[in-house]
């Protein structure tokens, strides 16, 4: 860490004044770093990401698309388009809209083996109304996009969540699990598949899986038992379930063997070895939902913001004024619309209504109350005396924030649960999250594990639900040698966008400088990319990995590297995405003030593997054939 005199000296000037003037401890430095520090900077040079606030689905789906050695970028608005941002040497391109319309999970890979990389899209239902079949497109490596064909046998319509390519039965083949929105009016067909690749280009139903049920449909692809067999996990609904592969694309239920405690509210599941001792642990983000009715008030700013949904709901009049400023205001069509003042007559919006809407108003705009809110939307109304009035009805999530609102009632806000940190051992999982310093309670959507500082140990990014009042810093724990965390004061990780709520995050190292950088994103926010400017001397390896020597995908592949007697081991391909699947084949490890790594295997999926010995550090190294 570098300390400069400035800091050094008001350290000193803080302790000479708190020996004179009996300081309490809690006004005493609870880091040694100097908050002068920025570790990340938001990195607007290098993308021009959408200056709009936008519902969000998922993480960032991360991929070299085109084969020439960067990580290329898929981000998804929720209900608007998927964009391609491509990744010129570090430096993104313009946002492509690669598919408009209500997009969800994401599996990037080469199923086929044909040397183009092929994207499966799952598409919502329409709330269950429109179920449509998962579309597939193909990209060589002259970035052409062309829409791919049905399979002979198509894959079956639902409303689709998740879309995860892996090799599920070992024979080098990328096969398929695609889950859905349970749906009411077929129970019998399972809308949770195992598709298997039969090696002459096509994916077909190997075996169901377990029905799940409302937002259960979040899966990790890991391998916790250590077999070289897929496995993976499932959560969003109730508590998370284990279901250990069989090597046949058939799984059995054993959570109850792997875990002693049931785990609720996970938001999130990252794969992370902590102490690197050579096998997976977990890491769990978790929080609940908003209330219908939600409020949250910044007495500082005089901003009010408020979440609602599924029904009628009417705030507490509000004391502002003559000005009524409304900002990313979002409601679902068709109940997006404004009624204003006593004849409840409707706001003329403008621009498109899928991203926020901020609108101002005078008093004279919306006089008076109507004496029946019968439309399906929101009222706004000025009652006199400086004070107006908001209500409505709504289905969809609704959510905006007021400004100059002098005062509101507080609401009393659940304080969240626990992440939680379960470490992988002797065929458990066993609760460490207290014992590593990582307890306390949150409210927490997602977390991305990297190691940013590069001292050799994985740290933890996490993204939390937020205030919709303020902005939001999100929370960085670095990890101190596999013996404890310790919160970053100096990571500068904030989101300013008002009214949204903290989403996916991924970590991947774009500009290929040695130091891994954070993309995250808000629902009803923005996507944020963070370029990581931390400075110190520590060493890094790269290792970029692709096709096996055979032609099998890295998706899966383990890597291991052995440097100054520690060892480490990173999983191409794992994430805490809930329902997409990345494709970064460049992994990367921290060395600490190693310069020389003295082993590196890797192992694909289908038993190939490669080694070598002596790798210089601070370098990409390529593993080709």
């Amino acid at each position: 860490m570098i300390y400069d005199k400035k800091y050094i000296s008001s350290a000193i000037l803080l302790a000479t004044s708190c020996i004179t003037m009996s300081c309490s401890s809690s006004y005493a430095p609870k880091t040694i770093e100097p908050t002068t520090v920025k570790h990340f900077n938001a990195a607007s040079d290098d993308i021009k990401l959408e200056n709009a606030n936008r519902r969000k689905w998922d993480n960032a789906v991360i991929a070299d698309l085109d084969n020439d050695g960067y990580q290329d970028l898929l981000l998804t608005d929720h209900g608007f388009s998927i964009k391609l941002y491509w990744n010129n040497q570090g430096k993104f391109g313009k946002g492509y809209d690669f598919l408009v319309g209500d997009t969800h999970g994401i599996a990037v890979g080469d199923y086929n083996k044909d040397g183009v990389t092929d994207i499966l899209v799952s598409r919502g239902g329409g709330s269950g109304d429109n179920a449509r079949n998962a579309k597939l497109f193909h990209i060589d490596n002259q970035r052409n996009i062309t829409e791919g064909k049905e399979f002979d046998e198509p894959l079956e319509f639902m409303r689709g969540r998740t879309s995860k390519f892996y090799d599920g039965d070992n024979d080098g083949e990328l096969d398929l699990l695609l889950l859905g929105f349970p749906g009411k009016k077929n129970e019998k067909n399972i809308p949770s598949i195992s598709y298997k690749n039969d090696g002459k280009g096509q994916l077909v139903v190997s075996s169901r899986l377990v029905k799940t049920m409302r937002d259960g449909q979040k899966l990790l692809v890991t391998d916790f038992n250590g077999d070289n067999i897929s496995d993976f996990i499932l959560y969003g609904d109730a508590r998370i379930t284990m279901h250990q592969g069989n090597g046949d694309l058939t799984f059995n239920d054993v959570t109850d063997e792997w875990l002693s405690q049931d785990l609720l509210d996970v938001t999130s599941i990252s794969e992370i070895d902590y102490d690197n001792d050579g096998d997976f642990d977990l890491f769990l983000t978790t929080g609940k939902e908003l209330n219908i009715g939600e409020t949250f008030y910044d007495e500082a700013s005089q901003t009010f913001a408020f979440y609602t949904k599924r029904g009628p709901f009417e705030f507490e009049d509000l004391v502002i004024g003559d000005v009524f400023n409304l900002e990313n205001y979002q409601s679902a069509w068709p109940m997006q619309d404004i009624y204003l003042g006593e004849s409840g007559y409707k706001y003329e919006q403008h621009g498109e209504y899928h991203q926020g809407q901020d609108i101002r108003l005078i008093n004279s705009n919306a006089l008076g109350w109507p004496d029946k809110l019968d439309k399906k939307g929101i009222y706004i109304g000025y009652i006199g005396n400086d004070t107006w009035r908001v209500a409505g009805n709504t289905w969809s999530p609704t959510t905006g924030v007021i400004h100059g609102v002098k005062s509101y009632p507080a609401y009393k806000h659940d304080q969240g649960v626990a992440n939680v940190l379960l470490e992988n051992k002797n065929g458990k999982f066993i609760d460490v999250t207290e014992k590593l310093g990582l307890g306390g309670l949150s409210q927490s959507n997602a977390a991305a594990v990297g190691d940013y500082d590069n001292n050799g140990f994985q740290d933890i990014f996490i993204v939390k639900r937020g205030n919709l009042a303020t902005e939001n810093q999100q929370t960085l724990w670095l990890n101190q040698d596999g013996t404890s965390f310790k919160k970053s004061l100096s990571h500068n990780i904030i989101s300013p966008e008002l009214g949204a709520i903290g989403l996916g995050a991924e970590t991947f190292d774009y500009n290929q400088d040695g130091k891994l950088d954070i993309i995250f994103a808000n629902d009803r926010g923005k996507w944020h990319l963070f370029k990581n400017s931390w400075e110190n001397d520590n060493n890094y390896l790269e290792i970029e990995v692709k096709n096996s020597a055979n032609g099998v995908s890295p998706i899966g592949a383990t890597i291991a590297i052995e440097a100054c007697y520690k060892s480490q081991v990173r999983r191409l391909g794992s994430s805490s995405a809930l329902y997409s699947q990345s494709r970064d084949n460049i992994i990367h490890f921290g060395l600490g003030d190693c310069d020389t790594v003295k082993s590196l295997k890797v192992n694909w999926p289908n038993g190939e593997s490669f080694s070598t010995d002596t790798i210089k550090a601070n370098q990409v190294y390529k593993v080709s054939f």
